[in-house]
C-alpha cells in the first residue's frame, strides 16, 4: 500500500515505535522554532538539562509576541536573555521587528521534507512548503534541542481533496473556514490534514500556509501540502531553490478519511464570536456595523495578503470608513520593506490604515483592543472570548478580502461588491535581507547569558505520591482554552516569572482562584470537552502546577495541553462515563488512591468523591513513556534522571 505525504515524513524520521495508527512513536526533529512568549521558559528548561550545544539541524529563536517595551523592563530583559542564550548554545536569533516566526521561517528557513517542532501551536504553517511541522509545549522543544526525539501518537491522515479554482474575492482563508465549519474545533484531534487534488496547483505557498496555519484550530497534529513546482518557484524567489525537493503522495495511498472541497463553489466566509468553527457565509451577517478591522497575524500577513488590501484601497479610490479603525500588521520585515519600496505601504497610509510592527500584536492581545461591545473583523486565527483584551468584544475571523470591504463600507460586506478584483503577482524575486537574524557565537565560552530580575527559578515538581487528595477548586464547561487558563496580553511579560504569572490562572473566570488554590494547598480542576484548546502555552500547565493542582479531570483534552500537563506532572484524566461529570460539584472532596500501582496496572484509575460517597472510573490513556514521566513528576525530572 502506498504512503501519504504525512506518512512519508513521519516514517523517514522514525526513531522508535511501530508506525501503526494510534500507537506512540518517536521521531527525529530537524528544526525547532520558539517565540518569546514561550521560548524563555523553553530555554530555561534546556539549560537545566545541562546540554552544552543544540543538537538540531537548525534552531531559531524569534521575538514576535511581546515587542512593545511597555510598563517596565521585563520584556527587554527577556529579549536580552534570549539573544545571549541563543548565541551561547548554537541558536539563530531573529530580532524584534524581523517578523512573525511562522512567516519569517516560511520565507527564509523552512525546507520540504524536514520535521519541525515549535513552541507555538501555529507551527504547522510550515506544512505549506511540505514540512511536518508540529506545535508543542516548550519542554518538548527543549528536549528536541538536546537531541531527544519527539513522541506523538501515530496519526490518522485525512485527505482534503481540492477541486476547481478559487473565484475572485474568495481566498485560502475561506477554504480553512469551510473546513472548520464541517469538522469543528475538535474534528482534527489525532489526525494530520493532508491537502491534495488538482486544486492544489492553483494555490500559492502563502495561500497554502494560511490553510495549514489554521489547521491548529481543528485540533489537528499537523497539516501538510505536497512539495511541487509551486513550492520550488516560491523557494527560488527566496533564493533558496537548492532547498527544494519533490514530495507527493503515492497513487495507491488509502486515506483514513476523504473530504472534498470544490474551490470554485466556495464563497466568502466568516467565523462569528467566540470560536473559530462558528462559521457562516458573509451574506448571513452582512450589514452588521463594524468598529475595527485588523489585517495581519501569522495567518494573513504575507506580501500577497497585504498588497491585495493596498490595491483594493488604492485602485478603488477608497478610504477607511470614518467610524472604523483599521490596522495592518506585516508578517515580516521582508514584506514591510517590499511594500515600502513599491508604494503599497504609502497607499495603505493614504487610505487611513494604521501600520503596526511586523509582530503578532493584536492577535495575542497586545494592543488594539476593540471598544466595549465593539465588533472587530480580524484576519487572525482565533477569536476566543476576551483574547482581544476586551471581555465583551465581538471578534469575527475573515479573509483580507472581507476585511477590506468592511473597512471601506463600515459594515460587514460581501467583498464581491467592491467590483473588479485586483490581481497581485507574486514577485519573481523577493527582497532578501537577513541582517536582523543573528547567528550564534563561534566561541560560546566568550558569551555570558544575561538574566534580568524577572527571570525566576524553574518550579520543581515532586514524584507522584501513592495517592492524591484535595477538593474541586473550579468546575468548568466545554472548550476551555489556554487563554482562559493563563491569559496572554499584558500578563505575558511574566512568562519567565511563574510565581507572578500564576496569579493569572483562571482570572477571567474567578479573579481569586490563585488565592483559593494556595489556601487549599492545591486540588483538582473539573473540565468538559476539549479542555485546553488553543495556544501551546505551557504556562497553562506550569502555573497550575505551581499552585498545587494535582489533576485535571475532564471529558476530553486538546492534544498539546494534555502533553503539557504530563510534562509537568499533572494528571490529565477523562471520565469513563461522561455523565459522572454532572454528579461532581465545585468544592467536593476527592481522592485518587493507589495511583502509582493503578497507572502501571491498567488503563483506569479510581476516583473517590468523599463528599458524596461515590466512586468513578477514570481513564488515563498514557503510553508507557508517559506513565514513567508522570511517576517521576514530569519530563524534566524524567529526562534529567535518564541523562544521569
Amino acid at each position: 500500500m502506498g504512503k501519504s505525504v504525512a506518512e512519508k515524513l513521519i516514517d523517514s524520521h522514525l526513531v522508535s515505535g511501530e508506525p501503526v495508527k494510534g500507537k506512540e512513536v518517536n521521531i527525529r526533529i530537524d528544526q525547532t522554532i520558539t517565540q518569546d512568549a514561550t521560548g524563555t521558559m523553553a530555554y530555561l528548561q534546556f539549560e537545566a538539562m545541562g546540554v552544552p550545544r543544540v543538537a538540531t539541524e537548525l534552531s531559531v529563536s524569534y521575538v514576535d509576541h511581546n515587542t512593545l517595551q511597555y510598563g517596565g523592563f521585563e520584556n527587554a530583559d527577556d529579549h536580552r536573555f534570549l539573544q545571549t542564550l541563543a548565541s551561547k548554545y548554537g541558536i539563530y536569533f531573529s530580532k524584534p521587528g524581523n517578523g512573525i516566526c511562522h512567516q519569517v521561517h516560511l520565507e527564509r528557513f523552512g525546507k520540504p521534507g524536514r520535521t519541525m517542532l515549535g513552541s507555538d501551536s501555529h507551527t504547522p504553517t510550515g506544512g505549506g512548503i511540505g514540512m511536518l511541522a508540529i506545535g508543542a509545549g516548550g519542554l518538548d522543544v527543549a528536549v528536541a534541542l538536546g537531541g531527544g526525539p519527539f513522541s506523538l501518537t501515530y496519526p490518522k491522515v485525512v485527505l482534503v481533496n481540492l477541486k476547481g479554482k478559487l473565484k475572485p474575492w474568495v481566498s485560502a482563508k475561506d477554504v480553512i473556514l469551510e473546513l472548520l465549519r464541517r469538522m469543528t474545533v475538535k474534528g482534527g484531534v489525532g489526525k494530520v490534514i493532508e491537502y491534495g487534488g488538482e486544486g492544489v496547483k492553483s494555490l500559492s505557498v502563502p495561500e497554502r500556509a494560511t490553510i495549514t496555519n489554521m489547521g491548529a484550530e481543528l485540533g489537528a497534529t499537523s497539516s501538510v501540502f505536497p512539495s511541487d513546482d509551486v513550492t520550488r518557484e516560491f523557494l527560488a524567489a527566496q533564493g533558496r531553490e537548492a532547498d527544494w525537493i519533490e514530495l507527493k503522495a503515492d497513487e495507491d495511498v488509502k486515506y483514513d478519511e476523504v473530504i472534498e472541497i470544490n474551490l470554485s463553489k466556495l464563497e466568502p466566509m466568516i467565523a462569528r464570536p467566540h470560536m473559530p468553527d462558528q462559521v457562516c457565509k458573509v451574506s448571513e451577517v452582512e450589514g452588521l456595523k463594524v468598529d475595527q478591522v485588523c489585517v495581519g497575524s501569522c495567518t494573513n500577513s504575507s506580501y500577497r495578503d497585504l498588497m491585495l488590501v493596498s490595491e483594493v484601497l488604492h485602485k478603488g479610490g477608497h478610504k477607511v470608513h470614518p467610524e472604523v479603525s483599521m490596522t495592518i500588521s506585516p508578517g515580516s520585515k521582508q514584506v514591510l520593506d517590499m511594500m515600502a519600496l513599491n508604494k503599497g505601504l504609502s497607499h495603505l497610509i493614504e487610505a487611513g490604515a494604521r501600520i503596526l510592527e511586523a509582530t503578532c500584536g493584536p492577535c495575542i492581545g497586545n494592543g488594539q483592543s476593540p471598544p466595549s461591545g465593539g465588533v472587530s473583523l480580524r484576519t487572525f486565527n482565533r477569536n476566543f472570548e476576551g483574547r482581544s483584551g476586551t471581555k465583551d468584544g465581538k471578534v469575527y475571523l475573515c479573509s483580507p478580502e472581507v476585511a477590506v470591504a468592511a473597512a471601506v463600507y463600515g459594515v460587514i460586506t460581501d467583498p464581491r461588491k467592491l467590483g473588479k478584483f485586483p490581481k497581485v503577482k507574486a514577485p519573481a524575486k523577493f527582497l532578501i535581507d537577513d541582517s536582523m537574524v543573528i547567528p550564534p557565537a563561534k566561541d560560546p565560552n566568550k558569551v555570558a547569558v544575561s538574566r534580568g530580575p524577572n527571570i525566576k527559578e524553574l518550579p520543581k515538581q515532586a514524584a507522584l505520591p501513592e495517592s492524591l487528595k484535595g477538593r474541586v477548586l473550579i468546575k468548568l464547561g466545554d472548550n476551555i482554552t489556554t487563554d482562559h487558563i493563563t491569559p496572554a496580553g499584558t500578563w505575558l511579560k511574566y512568562r519567565s516569572n511563574v510565581p507572578k504569572y500564576s496569579e493569572s490562572v483562571f482570572s477571567q473566570i474567578d479573579a481569586r482562584f490563585h488565592e483559593k488554590a494556595k489556601a487549599a494547598g492545591g486540588g483538582f480542576v473539573l473540565g468538559g470537552e476539549n479542555y485546553g484548546q488553543g495556544s501551546s502555552r505551557e504556562h497553562a500547565a506550569l502555573c497550575p502546577m505551581y499552585l498545587g493542582i494535582k489533576a485535571i479531570i475532564a471529558k476530553s483534552f486538546a492534544r498539546i495541553h494534555k502533553d503539557n500537563l504530563v510534562n509537568f506532572g499533572i494528571l490529565p484524566l477523562t471520565f469513563e462515563n461522561a455523565a459522572d461529570y454532572d454528579s461532581i460539584e465545585d468544592g467536593d472532596e476527592l481522592e485518587l488512591p493507589g495511583l502509582r500501582q493503578a497507572l502501571t496496572a491498567g488503563e483506569t484509575v479510581t476516583l473517590k468523591n468523599v463528599t458524596k460517597g461515590r466512586e468513578y472510573k477514570l481513564r488515563h490513556g498514557y503510553s508507557p513513556r508517559q506513565i514513567e514521566t508522570i511517576l517521576a513528576g514530569g519530563t524534566l525530572n524524567y529526562t534529567t534522571a535518564a541523562r544521569a
